[in-house]
């Protein structure tokens, strides 16, 4: 019986997450200095995507997590979270720290509850602590103990790979962050005098500059929100690239009426929280007082070239930031600041240069964080697969589609995977000649309605190596080209992606001929449907795997089709034991 089939057939509990979730207030981890180097060895940790924000040499007031000791960190009011199993400190009071209960310490394992939270859809859509309240009144199903493990087993395989994955690709790009970063401060620096700039405050460049507003007191009056206008948070600007793209809140009329309304291509600065933190707004949007708004003035400066310089002195603004719980900035600190102001014509050309490397840093289409992302997608969608059986007590492997960039991994975690041909490859079916088009001779054969060509002509419209199937006619046969060829219309031709050999197929669809033949419309002309086809089930094994199941079949081929290799009766000999060994190496025993 396999995993799912435990899970299909095994009992479920249900109780809300608060009765097995214990919580833990992080006041004395807190960290009492913000001078974070590199060379201290505590780490000081948010439940955000940051998560390690620095590391600090306090000795006291350290949280004791371990890998048999871990524990769960969880934002309390944007819901983020994040697995810990070592020591470490936190920043700030916006959180808690989660275990399994005493009681059900033998019932519910840490990691499944850790893996069930990310199933959880909620996003808050108002300003407020969300455990107590929200969070802990989500029901999370317990199914037995060694069900659990399993599904930790499974979905870990996932992290793991999304894990390994992240840190060659995110490698790649700190260097290519390096790169810009470099070139940026150069660019931004003026050290060398290479243009003439005068220094003036933000103030001085400014054509609207200010604070945000939100004067409406609670905060978290439901009136204000709710409605169609963005309100803008410091995690927004945050999560964030250049562009502000994505919210987390709305604004009411309501709220609109006690805030002020910024026009897209507005910079936001974040004062608190998130210091220093900058992006230019992608669309018109409210925010809170913790940010500043910045609109250049036309005739002195580009929004987009204030933007570039603030990410180049990041650094020295945190620094200047100060606080207890929660770092701040304040408005004056910005409107005094002195930038270096070179004509429009070199800001602009600094703004093109430094937008060219943000694109080959950040730019999802350039492939490094795109990847990340969609090894992520992975994980979450075979995790919700797993959990939302456990909730819903069905699962069919039908829903499944085995899209190509989930091969690998899934081969990866499950070794052979079942699945039907037409998840995996596409079938393409050829174009009808006329006759009059054929030759005798010619540069490229025209399979139509048997593996003997019909003719030949002067083009050819599939390359070598391509395996199909003859849909009409001799309806069922299996054929190989080792030479561009033309696929006329009554025949299918199977289009691989690189994770699949097309020899490969060939012979499983070979082994699977007798029940292809089988699916054959008797009429007057025999044929067999494109979903006969894409229905065929087999076993796909790794790239690897198929390479030498092709290897061997390839070297029985030899021995039964070379003459020289015997008489005609060791030929028929070796053809059984050829089909023999097909079948065997086609009946994987999951």
């Amino acid at each position: 019986m396999n995993i799912l089939e435990e899970i299909h057939n095994c009992p479920v509990e249900w109780k809300e997450l608060g009765e097995v979730v214990d919580y833990e207030q992080p006041t004395k981890y807190i960290v009492s200095s913000k001078a974070y180097t590199d060379s201290n060895e505590i780490p000081v940790l948010t439940a955000g995507q940051s998560f390690i924000l620095g590391y600090t040499n306090e000795k006291t007031g350290i949280y004791q997590a371990s890998k048999t000791n871990p524990v769960i960190i969880f934002d309390d009011f944007t819901t983020s979270k994040q697995w810990v199993d070592f020591k470490f400190k936190v920043k700030s009071s916006a959180m808690k720290m989660l275990t399994i209960k005493d009681e059900f310490e033998n019932e519910v394992l840490l990691r499944y509850a850790w893996h069930y939270l990310g199933t959880i859809t909620y996003k808050p859509d108002q300003h407020g602590r969300q455990w107590i309240g929200t969070y802990s009144k989500f029901l999370i199903p317990i199914p037995p103990l060694e069900i659990q493990e399993k599904i930790v087993q499974t979905l870990d395989k996932f992290t793991d790979y999304v894990t390994e994955l992240t840190s060659e690709l995110t490698s790649e790009l700190t260097s290519r962050k390096k790169q810009y970063s470099f070139y940026r401060d150069k660019l931004l620096s003026f050290e060398d005098e290479i243009y003439q700039v005068e220094w003036k405050s933000l103030s001085e460049v400014a054509k609207d500059f200010g604070r945000g507003k939100s004067k409406h007191r609670p905060r978290n009056d439901a009136r204000l929100y709710g409605g169609d206008i963005p309100f803008i948070q410091t995690g927004d600007i945050r999560e964030a690239g250049k562009w502000i793209e994505n919210y987390s809140q709305t604004y009411s009329a309501f709220g609109l009426q006690q805030s002020k309304q910024w026009e897209k291509g507005t910079l936001c600065i974040t004062i608190a929280a998130n210091i220093a933190e900058t992006g230019l707004l992608g669309f018109d949007a409210c925010f809170p007082d913790s940010i500043i708004g910045f609109v250049a003035n036309p005739k002195f400066a580009i929004t987009e070239y204030v933007y570039y310089y603030l990410n180049s002195i990041k650094d020295y603004l945190a620094n200047k930031s100060y606080g207890s719980a929660q770092d701040n900035l304040n408005l004056s600190t910005f409107s005094s600041l002195k930038i270096p102001v070179p004509s429009l014509e070199i800001q602009s050309r600094i703004v093109q240069v430094l937008d060219n490397f943000d694109t080959v840093c950040h730019d999802l289409n350039i492939g490094l964080p795109k990847e990340i992302e969609l090894r992520q997608k992975q994980y979450e969608y075979f995790r919700d697969k797993l959990l939302t059986f456990v909730a819903e007590g069905e699962y069919t492997d039908s829903t499944v589609q085995y899209r190509q960039d989930l091969i690998r991994l899934l081969t990866w975690v499950f070794g052979p995977i079942r699945v039907k041909l037409g998840q995996v490859v596409n079938l393409q079916r050829g174009k009808r000649l006329v006759k009059k088009q054929l030759t005798a001779a010619g540069s490229f054969p025209v399979y139509q309605n048997s593996l003997t060509p019909l003719g030949y002509f002067e083009q050819s419209n599939r390359v070598k190596e391509t395996s199909f199937v003859i849909c009409a006619g001799a309806a069922g046969e299996i054929g190989y080209s080792d030479t561009d060829f033309w696929a006329a219309d009554d025949v299918y031709t199977l289009e691989t992606s690189e994770d699949i050999s097309d020899k490969f197929m060939y012979y499983v669809l070979l082994s699977k001929q007798d029940r292809l033949k089988s699916q054959v419309r008797k009429a007057s002309i025999p044929r067999l449907s494109k979903d006969a086809i894409d229905k065929v089930t087999f076993y796909l094994p790794s790239f690897t795997e198929q390479e030498r199941i092709v290897s061997i079949l390839d070297n029985f081929n030899t021995l039964t089709t070379s003459i020289s290799e015997g008489l005609p009766k060791e030929i028929e000999q070796r053809q059984k034991q050829y089909a023999y060994w097909r079948e065997q190496l086609f009946n994987f025993d999951l």
